[in-house]
């Protein structure tokens, strides 16, 4: 049995065992509307500053729940369903001018304060591309292994079918076991999250979102983020190889650079311990 995700196309569903995920976090769902498009997030609460946390291509909101909980002492987390994926709805499309529209919609909608960006993957994208147009006033951004492939600088290291290919089975059933054939250094209980959540995802959401790494470019976007910035990378990421980070270190000499040791380009899940101790020391120095 399958729950069809609310006003969603019959190709995006949550198992009960999926839903029953959400009852074991200490966060609440909240959400706002940007147009009419309902957007689903995870707030962690506190009184702290808060940080917006934009996810990857296919990693619904639950899936950052561990990241985001090893940083409730600094910040107030909130996690985004990135429209088509999670609790969020469809949108009519998948660049990051409506990606950074929807950010602008939670910030003007819950009424945060200045707050922090950070964005993984796809996330990192729509961070920068929200910081660049100013629309809503930050205290910073961090941008975490973001793609930096597009036009004249190749292809995405991970193509479109494999990415259908995983949502294939995502649909059919899987489980973690399945998923650490893709992914063998995660730990178990987020192999088995991915396997629960990544069916939630929307093809169209994939296929857009992956149609733009390759035809909106990066550099465009990160000479102009405005500081503070910071861009974490992992030391052995195809995603963000070792000449874009020489690159991006020319482009905007004033951001933060951490390189994330024994990590790909899904650094949290990689190496957990060493991405989020340098995450936590990232956002010290942009909160002092």
């Amino acid at each position: 049995m399958s729950l069809p995700v609310h006003a969603t196309p019959p190709d995006r569903f949550l198992t009960p065992e999926a839903l029953a995920d959400l009852a074991d976090l200490p966060a609440r769902s909240r959400w706002v509307r940007a147009g009419t498009l309902p957007l689903h997030l995870l707030d962690y609460g506190g009184d702290a500053p808060p940080l917006l946390i934009l996810p990857g291509i296919t990693s619904p909101a639950v899936t950052m729940n561990f990241v985001a909980r090893r940083l409730t002492d600094l910040v107030r987390p909130l996690v985004l369903d990135v429209r088509g994926r999670g609790l969020s709805g469809d949108g009519e499309g998948y660049s990051l001018t409506e990606y950074a529209t929807d950010v602008e919609a939670v910030v003007d909608g819950l009424a945060l304060d200045r707050p922090l960006l950070l964005g993984h993957s796809m996330g990192a994208r729509i961070a920068a591309a929200t910081a660049v147009r100013g629309t809503v006033e930050l205290s910073g951004t961090v941008l975490v292994d973001p793609p930096t492939s597009g036009p004249g600088r190749g292809a995405y290291p991970t193509t479109r079918e494999a990415f259908l290919g995983q949502l294939a089975e995502a649909r059919r059933g899987t489980d973690a076991e399945e998923v650490g054939r893709s992914w063998p250094r995660w730990p178990l209980r987020e192999r088995a999250l991915r396997a629960r959540w990544l069916a939630s995802c929307g093809e169209a959401a994939i296929i857009g979102t992956h149609e733009g790494f390759e035809t909106e470019d990066f550099f465009d976007l990160w000479p102009d983020v405005p500081g503070p910035a910071a861009l974490l990378y992992g030391a052995d990421s195809p995603v963000v190889p070792a000449e874009a980070a020489a690159e991006a270190a020319r482009a905007l000499p004033a951001a933060t650079f951490r390189e994330i040791p024994d990590a790909g380009h899904m650094v949290f899940w990689d190496n957990p311990e060493a991405s989020l101790d340098l995450l936590r020391q990232t956002l010290r120095g942009l909160l002092d």
